[in-house]
Order: structure tokens, then C-alpha cells, then sequence
């Protein structure tokens, strides 16, 4: 935590030169980490569709018209297959994404800690993305293995009601301190290119720099505009935009993963390349993220091999700590 990081200091990094804010990042990245490795991770499904929420970029509400067929909950034997085939394709991250509201004792609840122990056991980074949950929910999946936790805020503060409705920033943050609490890694970032300011992206990251605990691990999303929700018509962002997300993160975090995550199919090699430079040092690996698509593994490959990038090896973060 920066207590006295202030909005005008933030909007003093944002904004500056675009290649002087590139330097700037990189100077720090290769402070704080290995400029050449990346961290592979996937993202995985395992409950899809039929979200009570409203989010306007999500094309798993149940209330949008988008084509997602709604999924019960996954068997943990075909999660743990896809997490083995994950493994061996380089991920060395598996994060599951439940297209749920909230966590719920329940049966469900119980099949997803089994997931979560399956995973750990393959030595792999195990993340979950479960939407709110509380304390104790945490701890249970603390004890099982847990790794990290997805929450993201999204957007600023003063946005975020334009885009969801069905649940309030203050229980986004509260979610993120439950899981911090119990010593689990928050992995919390945003999307860009919903309609906000660039004084809204801003607020974002100052929120996010400003947590008691600045989260370990921050993904930078560009919107992928989905036909049938509210957001459909929203234009691609700027991969300049994109990339000042990134710089500006990683300069403001500078310990952190910044993920470069949702919008990937869309960038060429070179400008993904930027995004590693400005201080981008993870990706998603696999055909979709969630239920959008996302470039394929033969693709990554090919693109480590160009940029002499290696994958990041799981658990580096604790392994430096116990140094």
C-alpha cells in the first residue's frame, strides 16, 4: 500500500509520453522481475452461463440474448483432465471461472474445493474466479489449496454503476479483503474500452495501488464486445490504451503479474510485444477465455520462440520469498 499515493500523481504517470512511460515501466519491470519470462495461465469454464447479474460486457447474463448455452457445474474429473492437459501444454497457472453471483454452501461448493485440491496437487498455481464470497468460504478454499482469487473492480469507482447494477463496488473490495485476510493471493484489474474516461482508468488503478494490500496479480482486459449485450457496438480499444494500462500498473505495482488478458486475439505479435515490454509478464493460453476467444497455442508458441520468451516457472513469487 501507497497511503499517500494520490489520484494527480497517478494521472501524472498515465499520462506522460507514451514511449517515456514505456521506458519508465521497463526500467521498473527489470527491477522486480525477469524481462524475458512470462507466466502462462489458463482459464477454464467450469460453471457457464445463466448469471443473475447485469454486467454489461458479459455474455454469460442470463437476461442477454448472446448464443452461450448455460452449463452446470463441471465433474471434477473432467476439470482435472483439462488442468493435466493445461500442465502439459505450459500453463503453468489454471484459474476456474463459475458463472456464479456469489459462493453457496452447497454441494457445488463442496465439488469446487475438490477441484481445487485435484489442481494443487499437479503442482500447478490453482486460481478461482467464483464472484463474492465470504470469510470462511475463503478459508475453505484456503485450506484446499487455494493459490489466488479472481475479483476484478472493473472500473473506477464512479463508472461501475453504469456498467452493473446487481452488485456494489464496496462488495467487490470486500470480497478482496476476505480473501486476503486468509493468506490467499488476490489476482483483481479491470476492462477497458466499456465508454469510460480515461479519468475513470485512472481511478481504477488508484483504487487498486491504494488496497491496504496491493493485489499480487493484475489483469489489464481490453472489452471484447459481445453481440447481444448492452456493449455490443463499443469499438476496439487502442492497443496505445492498452498499453498505458499496462505501463502505468506496472510502474504503480511494481511487484505485481500484470496480465495481459482478455482482447489478445486481436493484437499482432509487435504489439503484444510492446505490452511485455511496458511490463506485461503473464498471458491466457487457449482457445477462449471464459466464453470469448483468445489466440491459440501454436500462435503463443511461435511468439515466445520470436521474442526469446520463456514461461514463468508456478510458485516463483513464494520461492523468492523464501529466499
Amino acid at each position: 500500500m501507497n497511503p499517500t499515493l494520490s489520484k494527480d500523481a497517478v494521472r501524472e504517470i498515465y499520462e506522460s509520453p507514451i514511449l517515456e512511460l514505456i521506458y519508465r515501466a521497463a526500467t521498473v519491470h527489470r527491477q522486480h522481475h525477469d524481462p524475458q519470462e512470462v507466466q502462462v495461465c489458463t482459464l477454464l469454464s467450469v460453471k457457464t452461463g445463466g448469471c443473475p447479474e447485469d454486467c454489461a460486457y458479459c455474455p454469460q447474463a442470463a437476461r442477454y440474448h448472446t448464443g452461450v448455452q448455460a452449463h452446470k457445474l463441471m465433474e471434477v474429473d473432467e476439470v482435472l483432465s483439462a488442468a493435466q492437459r493445461a500442465k502439459e501444454a505450459g500453463s503453468t497457472r489454471f484459474c476456474m471461472g463459475a458463472a456464479w453471483r456469489e459462493v453457496r454452501d452447497n454441494r457445488d461448493f463442496d465439488k469446487v474445493l475438490e477441484m481445487v485440491k485435484g489442481v494443487n496437487q499437479l503442482d500447478m498455481e490453482v486460481c478461482c474466479t467464483l464472484g463474492m464470497l465470504t470469510e470462511t468460504q475463503a478459508q475453505k478454499l484456503k485450506e484446499a489449496g487455494l493459490y489466488a482469487y479472481n475479483h476484478n473492480l472493473d472500473t473506477s469507482e464512479e463508472f461501475y454503476r453504469d456498467i452493473i447494477s446487481t452488485r456494489t463496488y464496496d462488495d467487490r473490495l470486500q470480497t478482496i479483503n476476505h480473501v486476503q485476510k486468509v493468506g490467499i493471493s488476490a489476482c483483481s484489474g479491470g476492462i477497458i474500452g466499456m465508454g469510460e474516461s480515461h479519468d475513470d482508468r485512472i481511478g481504477m488503478l488508484h483504487t487498486l495501488a491504494s488496497l491496504p494490500q496491493a493485489p499480487e496479480s493484475v489483469p489489464v482486459n481490453a472489452l471484447v464486445a459481445v453481440e447481444g449485450t448492452p456493449l455490443e457496438h463499443q469499438k476496439r480499444v487502442s492497443v496505445w490504451d492498452m498499453i498505458r494500462m499496462i505501463a502505468t500498473a506496472r510502474i504503480l505495482m511494481p511487484k505485481a503479474m500484470v496480465r495481459l488478458s482478455a482482447g489478445r486475439v486481436n493484437m499482432t505479435m509487435e504489439e503484444q510485444a510492446l505490452c511485455f515490454m511496458a511490463g506485461a509478464n503473464s498471458i491466457f493460453a487457449g482457445e477462449k477465455l471464459l466464453t470469448t476467444p483468445n489466440p491459440d497455442v501454436d500462435a503463443d508458441q511461435e511468439m515466445f520462440q520470436t521474442l526469446n520468451i520463456r514461461p514463468r516457472p508456478a510458485f516463483k513469487a513464494q520461492k523468492l520469498e523464501a529466499v
